[in-house]
């Protein structure tokens, strides 16, 4: 089930919604809900894999009661060991289910060998629910948070229906005290409301569109494929991620104000970076901060020698590529960002990129540039992308096919190019108009796109997120 949906919107939440309305003066059964109607969420779409994401959070609910007894003992007894196994089966898990087939499909191929493959279906976001389970253990093990001795309430935090299928990664701390004593009002529960509506209308009207758009101009072949078609595409690909992903997380943000709680921000204004470090701190932030903290740090961060470094550095971003998926694709995109990073790191370029406007055309190059790698099925179909890029297959500035893709779907990627910016800031600080009439103006508009949002899916029907493939 995804939340641009007729089954959600008209079905789910509104059941949800009431049933919490009922059982919301008593947490111990407002939570048991909740937990029930997320792990029935989770099961909509696949009910087999709910047994082993049950079966993670009872593990590390078990692990993490452990590691706080051990913790109380001299010397912390066996904290480390527990540890250690519940990392050990947390990244077995992804192991298997996410890249097992990927690498014996690479050691087949690497030394000729003749052997099967198992086909093994991929859980609906268990880079995410893995993640935050992780996260939880270790939080304990630092302390940096209490233990939860609730399976119930560990079982919430984990399985959440909001953030449960794409993020963001919420970690145990930002959420521990709203699990047990949130307090839930009108104010937060209506901006919650205005939060989804605007994912939603992220989501349906320009992240579709301009999906229909990038799905034709990748499909193309090198002939019909001109160079300004091939940047285009390779432009509105990055914002349709950025509109399918970013509108989620605003749903996600937005239903969890409506039950009380409060994640913490995932997106701020990406595209007016002026570095590909500055990009960073802004896209996908809760996965960028999660490495930082649980990899790159532990690995021993920036105050190590320049080898060192490099390593921590290129072990981030390795990582980072290969949690995004199993293919090659990936990987290198995430050591193209690790290149990047180094040169502006070593060279002082992302410093005065920083400083100077020319940086906001050199960030989005950099990162439209990398991007399409991960929109290629493989290594040759990314080299023929990059090959119309650069103009060196022999493809025409401009054609037709370009022409016409542009009429249609003009429209939208100005839209997303508008919208990807913080308008009304500038508008209320700069052009000084007044703050209540862009409020009002704002309401209506939302309104009003909504609607449009609404009949749109009555229409498409299922209309999946691309994180949901991550």
């Amino acid at each position: 089930m995804v939340f641009s949906s007729n089954q959600f919107l008209y079905f789910f939440l509104t059941i949800t919604l009431v049933g919490y309305l009922l059982l919301h003066r008593w947490r111990k059964w407002s939570n048991l809900f909740l937990t029930l109607v997320s792990l029935g969420f989770y099961a909509w779409g696949q009910p087999k894999f709910v047994v082993v994401m049950v079966a993670s959070i009872a593990c590390n609910w078990l692990l993490a009661l452990w590691i706080d007894r051990e913790k109380r003992k001299p010397e912390r007894g066996h904290a480390k060991l527990a540890l250690t196994l519940a990392i050990v089966m947390n990244l077995g898990l992804l192991g298997v289910f996410k890249y097992l087939s990927w690498l014996l499909d690479n050691v087949r191929t690497w030394f000729n060998l003749s052997f099967p493959v198992p086909e093994i279906a991929l859980p609906i976001g268990i880079s995410f629910f893995t993640f935050q389970a992780m996260s939880y253990v270790i939080d304990v093990y630092r302390g940096d948070g209490k233990v939860q001795r609730s399976f119930v309430n560990v079982c919430l935090y984990i399985s959440f229906f909001p953030q449960l299928i794409a993020g963001p990664i919420v970690r145990y701390q930002t959420i521990a005290d709203e699990i047990e004593n949130r307090r839930e009002n009108l104010p937060d529960f209506v901006e919650g409301v205005h939060r989804f509506m605007v994912g939603f209308c992220k989501k349906t009207i320009l992240a579709n569109n301009l999906g229909l758009l990038v799905d034709t101009l990748f499909g193309l072949d090198h002939a019909n494929l001109s160079v300004g078609g091939a940047w285009i595409a390779a432009a509105a690909y990055l914002m349709q991620v950025y509109y399918d992903f970013s509108g989620y997380s605003d749903m996600a943000i937005g239903l969890g104000r409506m039950f009380g709680f409060h994640f913490l921000e995932n997106f701020r204004f990406p595209f007016i970076a002026k570095s590909v470090a500055g990009f960073w701190k802004r896209w996908h932030i809760s996965m960028t901060s999660w490495f930082q903290d649980y990899l790159y740090i532990p690995l021993g961060g920036s105050r190590v020698k320049t080898p060192r470094l490099l390593f921590n550095m290129f072990m981030v971003w390795f990582c980072t590529g290969l949690w995004h998926g199993a293919a090659w694709t990936y990987v290198l995109w995430g050591i193209g960002f690790f290149v990047m990073l180094v040169i502006e790191r070593f060279t002082g370029l992302g410093k005065w990129m920083e400083k100077h406007p020319i940086g906001h055309l050199y960030a989005m190059l950099m990162v439209v540039f990398f991007t399409v790698m991960i929109r290629c099925d493989n290594l040759p179909h990314a080299w023929t992308m990059y090959g119309s890029l650069l103009g060196v297959n022999g493809a025409a500035l401009w054609n037709s096919v370009t022409t016409v893709l542009c009429r249609e779907y003009g429209w939208f990627f100005l839209a997303a190019l508008i919208c990807g910016l913080p308008v009304r800031d500038f508008i209320v600080g700069k052009l000084r108009v007044n703050e209540n009439l862009v409020r009002i103006v704002g309401a209506v508009a939302l309104v009003m796109l909504f609607g449009i949002s609404v009949s749109y899916i009555a229409v498409n029907g299922y209309n999946p997120f691309i994180y949901f493939n991550f």
